[in-house]
């Protein structure tokens, strides 16, 4: 019904469209004048940078698609709205992820892909079979990792209740992150957003992989394929910290 909704018209919805690739052009601006004083930002090139934020705007964006709209539960509980989802025989975080469905947010999954195309194409890469499995896992791998940040930040709300902006601050903030070599960052926050909000698996370390590229000091040639690992890692902690949050709001309301 979601999706009959936003197609019917179709004028409006090419123009969402075209709007949601505003967060792409704006990205690739900014890219465009930090490389136009630098040849080169943490190790990497233009086009190899040009890279990094492609593959993390497509996995933010297929995340955004389908785990976005946890980011109304502050409103659900605030007006109680979330209790009628608990009525219902099916699990409360299905019922609210598949609440609704942005589809003009694949404005921006498709300016990536187009970015990614023309930057691959330039880039010298003697593809195997390998490399597009490692292109494939990435996507996917760095998709569920910003999935699994929309859960944990919706999971806080259970406590915070009008927290949206502290919990956004490590979702939207590790999607910037993301977006840039990990290298230029301060060790405490490239140690955060490699091992605690990992979202240097979601681009940047795989990236060094394909594109063979020695690792940050102490990590091995092959972190690049641990991106699944991250993203299991992640969940795990998201799945715990909303299955708590949700029997603290039951048993407060009860």
């Amino acid at each position: 019904m979601h999706v009959r909704a936003q197609t019917v018209y179709r004028g409006s919805f090419a123009i969402d469209l075209v709007a949601s690739v505003g967060a792409t052009v704006s990205g690739l601006c900014e890219m465009y004048v930090v490389f136009a004083n630098v040849p080169a930002l943490g190790g990497l090139t233009f086009r190899a940078a040009l890279l990094v934020f492609a593959l993390g705007h497509i996995s933010m964006s297929l995340a955004d698609l389908c785990f976005g709209h946890l980011d109304a539960l502050p409103g659900y509980l605030r007006t109680g709205t979330l209790d009628a989802f608990l009525l219902r025989p099916l699990p409360v975080l299905a019922q609210l992820v598949t609440a609704e469905l942005s589809l003009r947010r694949l404005g921006r999954t498709a300016a990536g892909g187009v970015v990614a195309a023309l930057v691959v194409a330039r880039l010298e890469i003697r593809w195997t079979a390998a490399d597009v499995a490692l292109v494939a896992l990435t996507v996917a791998s760095g998709a569920a990792i910003f999935a699994a940040l929309f859960t944990a930040a919706a999971a806080v709300q259970f406590w915070l209740v009008d927290g949206a902006d502290v919990t956004s601050s490590f979702v939207y903030g590790g999607q910037y992150a993301s977006q840039f070599p990990a290298t230029i960052y301060p060790d405490p926050v490239r140690v955060l957003f490699t091992f605690v909000v990992p979202t240097a698996f979601v681009a940047y370390l795989p990236a060094l992989t394909l594109l063979r590229l020695p690792p940050p000091p102490g990590l091995p040639p092959w972190i690049g394929w641990c991106a699944p690992a991250a993203a299991l890692a992640l969940w795990g902690v998201a799945l715990l910290g909303w299955r708590s949050g949700l029997r603290h709001y039951t048993g407060a309301g009860s």
